[in-house]
C-alpha cells in the first residue's frame, strides 16, 4: 500500500469503485458464501435450512408454549406472530451480521492489505452481499410461510426493495467506519457485540412498539432498525404502503452516514499496513 497514496472520499468515488470492481465482489461473494459450508454433508443448503428451522422453532415455541399474540395490530394469531417476529429478525440479522463483523474485517485480511492495487474499500461490499444473500434466503422462507399458513400476500410487498435500500446504504456506512477504526481500536468488536445485542432488545423485534410506554416509546424510535422493521412489516404483512416522508428522510441520514464511513476510511487507510 502506498503511504503517499490520496483516495478519493466522495460517494461517487465509492459507486465508481463498486462498479469498476463488480467482477471481484461478485467472486469474493460466492466464494464466501461456499467457503462457510464447505466440508459440510448439506452444503450451501444449510443457508435454507437454517432459517427454515430457526421459523419453526418460533412457531411452536409463540403458538404451542407461550400462546403469544402480538398486540394492537391486525391479523392477531399464535402462527402469525412468530411470521411477525421473524420478518423482524431477518432485518436484525443482515445489520448485525455486517456490524459485528465489521471491526475485525481488514484485520483478517492482512495478506489484502500489502497488496497495492488491491480495492480495500469493497471489502464491506462484499460482507453486505453476504449478508443480503442470507437475507434473501430468509425472505424466501417467510414469503413461502405466509402462503402455507393461508395469510395475505399483498402486492405492497413490491415496495420492499425502496424499504430496505436505506438500511443497507447505513449498514454499509457503518461498516466501512467500524472495519477502519477497528484497525486502531482492537477492542471495538468486543464492544460492537454488546451493542448490537442491546439494539435487538431496543428494537421492535419481539414486541409491538404500542406494548412499549408512551413515556420510553422514544427510545425505540431512536434505534435506526426500528422504522425499517416497522415499514418491512407494513408492506409485507399489514398491506400497507411505505411512509414516503420518513424514508426519505432515513435515506438522506444513510447518505451521510455512507459518505462518513467511507470518508474515515479512505483517510485512514494509509495507516492499515504500519499497524498491521
Amino acid at each position: 500500500m502506498n503511504p503517499h497514496a490520496q483516495y478519493p472520499t466522495s460517494l461517487a468515488a465509492m459507486w465508481r469503485s463498486v462498479y469498476s470492481n463488480r467482477s471481484l465482489v461478485r467472486q469474493l461473494i460466492g466464494r464466501e458464501i461456499a467457503g462457510r459450508y464447505r466440508g459440510s454433508v448439506l452444503g450451501i443448503a444449510w443457508s435454507f435450512f437454517q432459517p427454515l428451522l430457526m421459523l419453526a422453532v418460533y412457531t411452536f415455541v409463540f403458538s404451542m408454549v407461550l400462546q403469544t399474540t402480538w398486540r394492537g395490530e391486525v391479523g392477531d394469531g399464535k402462527v402469525n406472530f412468530a411470521i411477525i417476529l421473524f420478518s423482524g429478525l431477518i432485518v436484525y440479522g443482515l445489520f448485525a451480521e455486517c456490524i459485528n463483523r465489521a471491526p475485525t474485517l481488514i484485520l483478517s485480511n492482512v495478506n489484502l492489505v500489502k497488496r497495492v492495487v488491491f480495492p480495500l474499500e469493497v471489502l464491506p461490499v462484499v460482507m453486505l452481499g453476504v449478508a443480503i444473500f442470507n437475507l434473501i434466503v430468509g425472505l424466501l422462507i417467510l414469503f413461502g410461510a405466509i402462503l402455507l399458513f393461508g395469510l395475505d400476500f399483498h402486492g405492497s410487498s413490491l415496495y420492499l426493495p425502496l424499504v430496505l435500500s436505506p438500511l443497507l446504504l447505513m449498514t454499509l456506512g457503518l461498516s466501512l467506519l467500524l472495519a477502519a477504526a477497528g484497525v486502531y481500536l482492537r477492542d471495538l468488536g468486543h464492544v460492537v457485540v454488546v451493542v448490537t445485542t442491546i439494539l435487538l432488545f431496543l428494537s421492535p423485534v419481539f414486541y409491538s412498539i404500542s406494548a412499549v410506554p408512551e413515556k420510553i416509546r422514544f427510545v425505540i424510535y431512536l434505534n435506526p432498525l426500528t422504522f425499517i422493521i416497522e415499514q418491512v412489516r407494513a408492506v409485507l404483512i399489514w398491506g400497507r404502503t411505505p411512509d414516503w416522508l420518513w424514508l426519505t428522510v432515513y435515506g438522506g441520514c444513510s447518505l451521510l452516514v455512507a459518505w462518513l464511513g467511507f470518508s474515515l476510511f479512505q483517510w485512514t487507510r494509509k495507516g492499515f499496513s504500519d499497524v498491521l
